[in-house]
């Protein structure tokens, strides 16, 4: 055997044994939000909530925890989230695998769904429609969405935005003007982990303004 194909049948073998069908112990956020993470009084269903600045960053997920990044374009504002969730994933040793919806967003949500992950993680402006459409259907499944949001999100549904993103889908436009640079690299991160926390916390359901 040439070192060539051992390497690839050993990732090859890696690959196998990491099966998400296996039952495992739920998924837990490691650390506590810092105050003003949540709100005085419990957020309404499809509330904004405005976070103090920082007060998600001493929360991680526990080791393992199985996130499918869902993508759809190659624009700088979702090549640069999609760069963060990957640092975030290698950061806190989370089991990242990537779902491309370029060609049909439904097909790869269904896609997503079908891995059974413990969250879908989505970026691109162009799941949005799609996932209005798919996510009240699926309630079991948490979704986070960064840089966009749906304009009428079930519980199941989390998003991330700030001054420069919040597209809502075709028709409806963006909460307020998009503006790309403000995509920056620790902007996303700040989302991703923002967006995290509070899935992990369970105030879910909600779009986290962190401006």
């Amino acid at each position: 055997m040439t070192s060539l194909a051992a390497v690839l049948l050993l990732a090859l073998s890696g690959c196998a044994s990491a099966d998400w069908s296996a039952p495992r112990a739920a998924p837990t956020a490691v650390g506590t939000p810092a105050p003003g993470f949540v709100p005085a009084t419990a957020p309404s269903p499809e509330a904004t909530v405005m976070p103090a600045s920082g007060s998600w960053d001493d929360v991680r997920p526990s080791p393992g925890y199985r996130v499918v990044l869902l993508t759809s374009g190659d624009d700088d504002a979702t090549t640069a989230l999609t760069t963060a969730v990957e640092q975030w994933a290698s950061e806190t040793d989370v089991d990242l695998r990537t779902v491309s919806a370029d060609d049909d967003a439904i097909t790869g949500i269904v896609h997503a769904m079908d891995m059974k992950p413990e969250l879908i993680v989505s970026v691109g402006e162009g799941l949005i429609d799609a996932l209005a459409m798919v996510t009240p259907n699926h309630l079991d499944i948490p979704f986070l969405i960064l840089g966009a949001e749906l304009a009428e999100p079930t519980y199941n549904v989390t998003s991330v935005d700030w001054t420069g993103a919040g597209f809502r889908g075709e028709g409806l436009g963006t909460a307020t003007h998009f503006d790309e640079t403000s995509f920056t690299p620790e902007r996303c991160a700040d989302a991703i982990r923002a967006g995290t926390t509070a899935v992990l916390t369970g105030m879910t359901g909600v779009v986290l303004w962190i401006d």
